[in-house]
């Protein structure tokens, strides 16, 4: 379950809301719910409730001993064992505050980059995704205030921007989010992926990551979106 996500910052009302958003906006429920595959498992570290039975079957939390992620990996390590796993919205069960002011929203969500979105072949899909439908319409509309541009391109910009920004505001109200930080949607798409760039490029390098005052060795892999 996603419980309601606390943020007290500018910094994590831009980058933490955006969990919602690549899990509404992306992830097909009718695959994950209708597929066994380990590519449509997704579930939220901050709550997670198995069956006993379904746990052990699974091979338990050893099966995901070296993993930093277990809201990707350990539904995947269910689902490769013959298990189900679904998800389901606990903003009024739970709340969590993720993370607290910029430094741990960076390191926060660099430590286990490499285990969801930035991977070679899957950061270049996700950029396209991202950039292209979150951020580009918002340049484009800039753009078109200085110079000329075709109409069905200032058109489509405008419709990609008000779409964009209508899904942003109705997460916001919907799981109790920053309407600030939902108004500056393109920014912290733009933070997002400097993150999982700069996560990449530093397990690229052999570099670990860091949280807490620990080095973590990269567990880069690649996967899809």
């Amino acid at each position: 379950g996603f419980p309601r996500q606390e943020t007290g910052s500018l910094a994590e009302a831009l980058v933490i809301p955006l969990i919602h958003v690549l899990l509404l906006g992306y992830l097909p429920m009718v695959g994950m719910r209708w597929s066994g595959s380990p590519g449509f498992a997704a579930a939220c570290g901050q709550l997670i409730a198995v069956r006993r039975d379904a746990h052990a079957a699974a091979g338990g939390h050893a099966a995901i001993a070296t993993s930093l992620h277990d809201g990707v990996t350990l539904p995947r390590a269910f689902r490769r064992a013959g298990q189900g796993s679904d998800l389901f919205d606990a903003t009024g069960l739970a709340r969590c505050r993720m993370y607290r002011g910029w430094g741990e929203v960076w390191s926060g969500f660099s430590k286990n980059a490499t285990e969801g979105m930035a991977t070679p072949v899957a950061l270049p899909v996700w950029t396209l995704l991202l950039f292209g439908g979150h951020v580009l319409p918002w340049l484009l509309l800039g753009w078109a205030a200085l110079a000329p541009l075709p109409d069905a391109a200032v058109a489509l910009a405008a419709l990609a921007v008000a779409a964009g920004l209508s899904f942003r505001v109705l997460l916001a109200v919907r799981f109790h989010q920053s309407l600030a930080g939902a108004l500056l949607h393109p920014v912290g798409i733009l933070i997002l992926l400097a993150i999982q760039w700069s996560a990449l490029l530093r397990a690229r390098r052999g570099r670990p990551a860091e949280w807490r005052g620990r080095a973590y060795p990269s567990t880069s892999k690649t996967g899809a979106p």
